[in-house]
C-alpha cells in the first residue's frame, strides 16, 4: 500500500458540503480531501435541478475550482488508525496531523415491505435526474394505455419535511407544464400525495408558516396524510398505516436521513443516532487530533443548549467555519444562532421564517431564492443559476429526458 501524507497536515474526509468548506476556509494552508466525487451538491437547489428549472450541472460545484490549494483523492476513507495517525484511502494510506470527518449522511430506510424494491430516493443528482426521467416516462405511459392512466398519474411522496414539501412542489409544477404536450390527457386528473408520520407538514418552521404551506398545497389538489405512515409498497400500489391503498407507480421516499454507516467501523464514539461524538469545540471525544462536522456529527451548539445542530446546510457552513479556525488558531467553542427557515411551495410561493419576520406567498419564494443564492459557493455559480432562474422567467420548461449521471442509490444500499 502506498503511503503519502497529507498537504497541510489535515486530511478531510468526505468533499461534501461541511467538508469542502473547511478545505475553502483553510485557503493556502493547504488540505486533502477524501471524496468520491469531485464534486459538491448544493442541495438546497436539488428540487429545481429535478424539476428543470435549473440546468443539473448548475448545483454542484467542481471541488478542484471551489478548494484550488487542496489535493484530491477521488476515494473514500475505509480505515483508520488514530493512535498511528494514519488513514486508509483506497489504496493509499494517508499520515495526517488533523483529521476532519465529514463523511454525511444517507436516507433513512425503513424495513417496510417493498421500499427497498419500489421506492426512489431524492438524496443526490442521479437520485434527482432519475425522478425526472421517470415522472416524465409516467406521461408517456399514461398517453399510451389509458386503461392505467390513473395509477400512472398518482405520484405519492413520503416524508414531509423540506426535501419532501418542495420536490413534490417542484414535480407538480413540471408535470402540469408538461401535460400540455399532451393532449391525450387534459381530461385525466393527476393525483399528489403527501404523507408523513408527524401530526403536521414541515414541523421544523413555526406553525403558522406550517398551516399556510398546508392550504397553499390543499389548494392544488395535493392530498395531505400526516399522522400516518408507509405500510407497504409494490409495483401496483401504496398502502398507508390508515388503510388507504394507493394504487401507483411513483413513491418518492424522502422521509430523513441517517449518519453514515461507515462511521460505524471506525471506532470512534457514536451517540443513539449513530453520528460522531463531539465536543463543543467540534473535536470527536476521547481524540485530541481528529474532529467532525455535518450530518455525520451530533454537534452541540452554545446558542441552543442541549440541543443539536440540525442537519442543513446552514448550519454546516458555520461549523466549518468554526472548525476552520480551531484548526489553525486558539479553539473556541461552536455557537451559530440559525438566520431563519426557508422554502419554496412551487407556482412562484413560499415560506420565510427570517429573523423575526414570518413571510410568505411571492415574497417567501423571493427570500427563500435569494436567501440559496446567498448560500451558494463561487460567483460563476451563481450567475448561472440566476440565468437559468431568468430563462425559466421567459421561456416553456424543458420537458426533455435527461442523461443519467451515474446511477441513483437504491433505498436499501448503505
Amino acid at each position: 500500500m502506498a503511503t503519502q501524507t497529507a498537504r497541510g497536515g489535515t486530511l478531510i474526509a468526505g468533499g461534501g458540503f461541511a467538508g469542502a468548506y473547511v478545505a475553502r476556509y483553510l485557503g493556502k494552508r493547504g488540505c486533502t480531501i477524501a471524496s468520491p466525487e469531485n464534486f459538491v451538491l448544493f442541495t438546497p437547489m436539488l428540487p429545481e435541478a429535478a424539476s428543470g428549472t435549473l440546468e443539473p450541472r448548475h448545483v454542484v460545484i467542481p471541488l478542484r475550482v471551489m478548494c484550488p490549494h487542496a489535493e484530491l483523492l477521488l476515494d473514500r476513507l475505509t480505515a483508520l488508525d488514530t493512535s498511528a495517525h494514519t488513514a486508509t484511502v483506497g489504496p493509499f494510506e494517508i499520515e495526517y496531523e488533523r483529521l476532519v470527518l465529514a463523511l454525511g449522511s444517507i436516507p433513512r430506510a425503513l424495513p417496510i415491505p417493498g421500499l427497498a424494491d419500489h421506492g426512489l430516493g431524492f438524496k443526490d443528482l442521479a437520485d434527482a435526474i432519475h425522478l425526472r426521467n421517470h415522472v416524465l416516462s409516467r406521461l408517456d405511459a399514461a398517453a399510451i394505455s389509458p386503461e392505467t392512466a390513473a395509477r400512472e398519474l398518482t405520484f405519492v411522496f413520503v416524508g414531509a419535511g423540506y426535501a419532501g414539501v418542495e420536490a413534490l412542489a417542484e414535480l407538480a409544477d413540471l408535470v402540469s407544464d408538461a401535460s400540455r404536450y399532451y393532449p391525450e390527457l387534459r381530461e385525466q386528473p393527476r393525483r399528489w400525495v403527501l404523507v408523513d408520520a408527524a401530526p403536521k407538514i414541515l414541523p421544523e418552521i413555526p406553525s403558522r408558516l406550517g398551516e399556510y404551506a398546508a392550504r397553499q398545497l390543499t389548494k392544488r389538489g395535493i392530498e395531505i396524510h400526516v399522522g400516518t405512515t408507509l405500510e407497504s409498497v409494490d409495483d401496483e400500489a401504496a398502502v398507508l398505516s390508515d388503510g388507504t391503498r394507493i394504487p401507483t407507480a411513483t413513491l418518492v421516499w424522502t422521509a430523513g436521513v441517517r449518519a453514515n454507516p461507515l462511521l460505524a467501523e471506525l471506532g470512534l464514539p457514536l451517540d443513539e443516532r449513530h453520528r460522531v461524538r463531539v465536543d463543543e469545540l467540534l473535536r470527536v471525544e476521547g481524540h485530541e487530533d481528529v474532529w467532525a462536522l455535518g450530518d455525520c456529527a451530533g454537534v452541540p451548539n452554545a446558542a441552543t443548549p442541549g440541543q443539536a445542530d440540525p442537519p442543513t446546510s446552514q448550519h454546516a457552513l458555520r461549523q466549518a467555519r468554526r472548525l476552520s479556525k480551531n484548526l489553525t488558531g486558539e479553539p473556541r467553542p461552536y455557537r451559530y444562532r440559525s438566520l431563519g427557515q426557508v422554502a419554496t411551495l412551487g407556482r412562484y410561493k413560499g415560506i420565510a421564517a427570517v429573523l423575526n419576520l414570518r413571510l410568505t406567498g411571492f415574497l417567501g419564494w423571493f427570500v427563500t431564492r435569494t436567501y440559496h443564492l446567498y448560500q451558494l459557493p463561487l460567483f460563476s455559480r451563481k450567475l448561472r443559476v440566476v440565468t437559468d432562474w431568468t430563462v425559466s422567467l421567459l421561456f416553456r420548461r424543458d420537458i426533455a429526458e435527461l442523461g443519467m449521471l451515474g446511477h441513483p442509490r437504491r433505498l436499501g444500499d448503505d
